[in-house]
This record gives C-alpha cells, sequence and structure tokens, in this order.
C-alpha cells in the first residue's frame, strides 16, 4: 500500500475541513516505513498535544491534503525524519515543549530550549521543575582539512532578530553551516491556550510582525473552520487586499535589501522610497502600517472607506509605472549579475524534499500556492497562476519577487474598484472544535491549527513556511564564500520570530 493510503485506511476523528486520520502506533510505524520509498506526500507540518503527534502532508499524486495524527506511548513515537528530513525541527520543537521522543530521529538535540527555562518540557502534561546549569550546545562537526569555525551572533551588527550562524569553512569556502534558534521564543503556544479564538488572534498576529496579516488569516481560517463559521463576502474581500498589500511591501523590502547587499544603492533607495509610500497609505486606509489585529476571527476589525481605496489606488499606480524600469535597471547591470548568478543555488530535488514554498520554493521549480491549493476566498474566483523558475539562486528568488509584485499589483487594482457592500464580520458561536487554516503569506504557505473547547482553544499550532527554509539555506551556502553569506540569507529572509513560537 501508499503511505497516503495506509494513513486514508485510519479511524477518522471530526476535523474541518479534513478529516484526521488517527494511527495506532503499529500503522504509524508502517507509514513511516512506507514514507521512505513514497515520496508522493510532501510534509507541511507537524506538531503535538498532551497525547497525540500530528502531521500534515500534501498529497501530490492525489492532489489532496491529509492529516494524521498518533497517539505517544511511554514517552516515545516513530521518527518522521528519517523519511522526511525536513521533520527534524519540529521534532526537536516537540521534545522540548512537551517531552516526547522520537524514536529513530535523525537529531535529538535541543531546539527551543537553551536550558534557561524554570521547567522543563512546560507545555507537557507534568512540567519539570528545571534544576541543571545549561550545558553547552554540541554543534556538529565537519571532516576536512585545515577547516576552521567561524561563529556569528546570535546578536548582529544590524537592527535584526536574534540567531546564530555557526560556519565551517576551509579558507572562504563554506562547508558546513548550522543555524541555532530559540532566542524569540514567546511561549505563544502556551499564551493562546484557555482563551477565545477572538483575544487570542491578538497572539497569532504577533508570531511573525513581517506576516501579521497572512498568520491572523491562517488563524481566523482555522477558528472559522472548528466552529464552522463563514465570514461576510465584505470581510473576505478587505482581507485579500490586506494581504496583497502586506506581500507587496515586503517584496520592495527585501529585494531593496538584496540588491543593497550586493553593493548597489540606486535601486535600494527607490524600492525603499516606495515601500515606505505604501506603508503610509496602509496606515491611512487600515489604521496600522503593518495592519496589525485588523484580521479576526469572523471577520476584519477595521472597515474601509472610498477615501482609504484612493489613497492605496494611488500608491500603488506609482509602483506599477516604475517597476518595468527598475526592473530593467536591475537586469542590465552586470555587476549585480555577477553577485546574483549561481549564488545560494537550491536545487529543485532539494526544495521538493522540503516542500519548499513561497519565493524559495518557485524559484527552484516547486509551484506551490495555497492561495491556488487548497485555496480560499476570493483567490478561488480568480485566475491566476503562481510564477515558476528552475535556477534556484539569488537571482531567481529576486525575479520571483518581482513577478509576485506584478501580479498583486493587478489583483489590487481590481478589487479596489469593488469592495462589497455589507457587514464587515460576525459573531462566533461559543461551540466547540479542530479547525485547520492556512494562508498565503509573503514567504510562502502558513498553516495554523486550533482545537477549541466550549468556545476556549484547548490546543492550538501556528507554523511559519520559515520551518522549512532554514534548512534549505543551510544548504544553499555550502561552496560560497562566507562574504556571500549576507547575500544569501537576505534572499531567503527567513523568519526567526515565527520557528521559535
Amino acid at each position: 500500500m501508499s503511505a497516503a493510503a495506509l494513513l486514508r485506511a485510519g479511524a477518522t476523528a471530526s476535523c474541518q475541513p479534513w478529516p484526521r486520520h488517527e494511527l495506532d502506533q503499529t500503522a504509524w510505524g508502517a507509514f513511516c516505513d512506507a514514507l521512505v520509498q513514497d515520496q508522493s506526500l510532501d510534509l507541511l507540518a507537524m506538531w503535538a498535544d498532551t497525547q497525540l503527534i500530528y502531521a500534515l502532508f500534501h498529497d501530490t499524486a492525489g492532489q489532496g491534503f491529509l492529516l494524521a495524527s498518533t497517539a505517544v506511548e511511554s514517552g516515545l513515537y516513530q521518527a518522521l525524519s528519517p523519511a522526511r528530513p525536513a521533520a527534524s525541527w519540529f521534532e526537536r520543537m516537540i521534545r522540548d515543549l512537551f517531552g516526547h521522543n522520537a524514536a529513530s530521529g535523525l537529531d535529538p538535540r535541543p531546539w527551543l530550549d537553551h536550558g534557561h527555562w524554570p521547567a522543563l518540557t512546560p507545555l507537557s502534561a507534568r512540567p519539570i521543575p528545571n534544576l541543571a546549569a545549561p550545558e553547552p550546545f554540541e554543534f556538529l562537526s565537519s571532516d576536512g582539512f585545515e577547516t576552521h569555525q567561524i561563529p556569528v551572533g546570535p546578536v548582529h551588527a544590524g537592527i535584526i532578530e536574534p540567531g546564530h550562524f555557526r560556519f565551517t569553512a576551509s579558507g572562504e569556502t563554506i562547508v558546513r553551516l548550522e543555524i541555532r534558534l530559540g532566542y524569540l521564543h514567546k511561549g505563544i503556544l502556551g499564551l493562546v491556550q484557555g482563551k477565545s479564538p477572538r483575544l487570542a488572534a491578538r497572539f497569532a498576529a504577533r508570531l511573525s510582525g513581517d506576516s501579521t496579516v497572512a498568520h491572523s488569516l491562517a488563524f481566523a481560517h482555522a477558528a472559522e473552520a472548528a466552529l464552522g463559521v463563514t465570514p461576510p463576502p465584505r470581510a473576505v474581500h478587505l482581507r485579500a487586499i490586506m494581504g496583497e498589500v502586506e506581500r507587496i511591501a515586503n517584496h520592495l523590502g527585501d529585494i531593496g535589501g538584496i540588491v543593497m547587499d550586493a553593493g548597489f544603492p540606486l535601486l535600494p533607495a527607490r524600492f525603499v522610497w516606495h515601500r515606505e509610500a505604501l506603508l503610509r497609505a496602509t496606515a491611512g486606509a487600515f489604521g496600522h502600517r503593518l495592519m496589525m489585529d485588523a484580521v479576526i476571527p469572523g471577520g476584519v476589525s477595521i472597515d474601509f472607506s472610498d477615501a482609504g481605496a484612493d489613497l492605496l489606488l494611488d500608491v500603488l499606480g506609482g509602483i506599477a509605472a516604475e517597476l518595468p524600469q527598475l526592473q530593467a535597471l536591475y537586469d542590465e547591470t552586470a555587476s549585480l549579475a555577477d553577485r546574483m548568478h549561481e549564488t545560494g543555488r537550491v536545487s529543485t530535488a532539494l526544495a521538493r524534499r522540503f516542500a519548499a514554498s513561497g519565493f524559495v520554493g518557485r524559484a527552484s521549480g516547486r509551484g506551490f500556492d495555497a492561495r491556488c491549493s487548497p485555496g480560499y476566498p476570493p483567490f478561488d474566483q480568480h485566475a491566476m497562476t503562481a510564477p515558476v523558475l528552475e535556477a534556484g539562486d539569488v537571482d531567481a528568488r529576486v525575479r520571483i519577487r518581482f513577478a509576485e509584485i506584478t501580479a498583486s499589483l493587478a489583483m489590487l487594482e481590481a478589487w479596489l474598484s469593488t469592495v462589497p457592500a455589507g457587514a464587515a464580520g460576525v459573531m462566533l458561536p461559543v461551540e466547540s472544535g479542530e479547525g485547520l487554516g492556512w494562508a498565503e503569506g509573503f514567504r510562502g504557505d502558513i498553516w495554523h491549527w486550533l482545537r477549541i473547547d466550549s468556545g476556549r482553544i484547548s490546543a492550538a499550532f501556528l507554523c511559519d513556511p520559515s520551518w522549512r527554509q532554514w534548512p534549505l539555506l543551510e544548504a544553499a551556502v555550502e561552496g560560497n564564500i562566507v562574504a556571500d553569506f549576507p547575500l544569501c540569507n537576505k534572499s531567503f529572509n527567513c523568519s526567526y520570530s515565527g520557528v521559535d513560537l
């Protein structure tokens, strides 16, 4: 049997919009073994609660999505990481927070827990007081002639989030990069428990601030699925506008930052100017530059006026008018091409193995876009095709951003002129349920899962696409020179906060 068939053979539990397939440990073990040979299931996310392990897959052969779970017995479950390496970071997170150990997992080292928490396994049924002093972290070793290590961070020279990068280099050539995060752990999964979806939405909005709309939307979708709520058309329309504005603003900032790291300041000056103009227009239209807390379960918290639409249309028109000239300048500058091409390459095979999404995946041949599949309104009524390239280098990731800005500009021009009338939200019932929600942020597909009991969240997981993209950055820089790491890193622009939970 295929891995998908083994999964579907399990008993089903109620979860919306797809049932959850429950496997006992024997069936889970057979499923894990089948995954080694069956590459049709892409791992999208993995998480836990006090009793169960959950895994979400995209069935690329059947074009569906499958949620599986298995019970933890005596603190153990069979690891997914031997078949899906992207599971390794999830398994380490699960061990730190819940104390569940992945048998035969690729990496048993701590992830979020740096040894300073007052209690071990804080989300387990019985947290253990932490009485031991922190132990030094063991980085992976590299064999080779005359290699040396370069530690960078967690505090960096720029105003960025904290993260540690441990380079092993031979001369100037990077042999290995190992990334250590967790410095921004906020305890979000614990903070949302016991709260109503409306109140907990504020924590989802702050998981990764540059994706506040996208994470809020995925959270709202999960809560609405669990409770059987459909937001009104006006709210759906405004959410889409906010999401595409957020996408454009981040892509403008990213392209400017990448080109600045390549030593060409003219383009960054224009991209930063347009981004600032867009953020100011967004503040005028929605009351907040980043639209934080604007998307809530049931609808939106901030309505919209014709004046706000005109403000955005004016700024977006200016971006659309100059973007072709800026891209032409990028294309025609030989010094940029020299830095961008063949730098930080991710092969198509590796991108598919890690189910890479967003501009990272689409630059390496994987055209997955959550707006198209599984899809959600109003994108399911809008003909769109995600741009896809095969080169997988810094240049390809920049070109995907250019293409996405152009596509978003076209959608916004149409949507800002046709905002439906009506209510901007509905009340949530005090009910129970389990739901999955998703959104396509500027980095890629975001997945949120909620279990709600009598109107209160009893368990949750919020998954940023950076979980599957950080490991690819480690692979992309191998064979590049140390001086090109900032360029590679900026072209990925993974979220530190998003995976630190």
